[in-house]
């Protein structure tokens, strides 16, 4: 029988497991954030990255939404779908490729974003509020 071995004293040493804890608990903080908007974190993500793109050029595809923000084009569909049925988000058939559509943001989804997004950012300067400057960077570097 193989005996487990690790070069760590254990868990708290591990970088893996520990941003496990940390992205459990900042998870639990968007959730607390995000309830009182009647948003999921990934609809948040999803309504919101929707507005930066929006914000850059042009509305986004879905395609592009979801590569932006990290997630599987089948789920994005979906999420946004919902946030449609909620009149948070406009689709529209991209004129240049009639299989894309085109995300928008709606009056009523700009007003969630207002104030959903102040509320994120209150809870990530609060859970963020003890570590270093270059803490953002750091995270930026590990992005995909």
């Amino acid at each position: 029988m193989t005996t487990p071995e690790s070069r760590l004293p254990g868990p708290e040493r591990s970088p893996g497991f520990l941003l496990w804890r940390v992205t459990l608990a900042w998870q639990r903080a968007m959730r607390a954030a995000l309830a009182p908007h009647e948003l999921t974190h990934v609809q948040f993500v999803l309504l919101t990255t929707t507005w930066w793109l929006t914000r850059s050029g042009e509305p986004p595809s879905q395609r592009q939404l979801a590569e932006q923000a990290g997630t599987d084009t089948m789920m994005t569909s979906q999420v946004v779908r919902k946030l449609a049925e909620r009149g948070l988000l406009a689709r529209t058939d991209d004129p240049a490729d009639a299989r894309a559509k085109r995300l928008e943001v709606t009056p009523a989804g700009l007003e969630l974003v207002a104030k959903a997004l102040k509320d994120v950012e209150a809870a990530d300067a609060s859970f963020f509020e003890g570590v270093g400057d270059g803490f953002t960077e750091s995270l930026a570097r590990l992005s995909p």
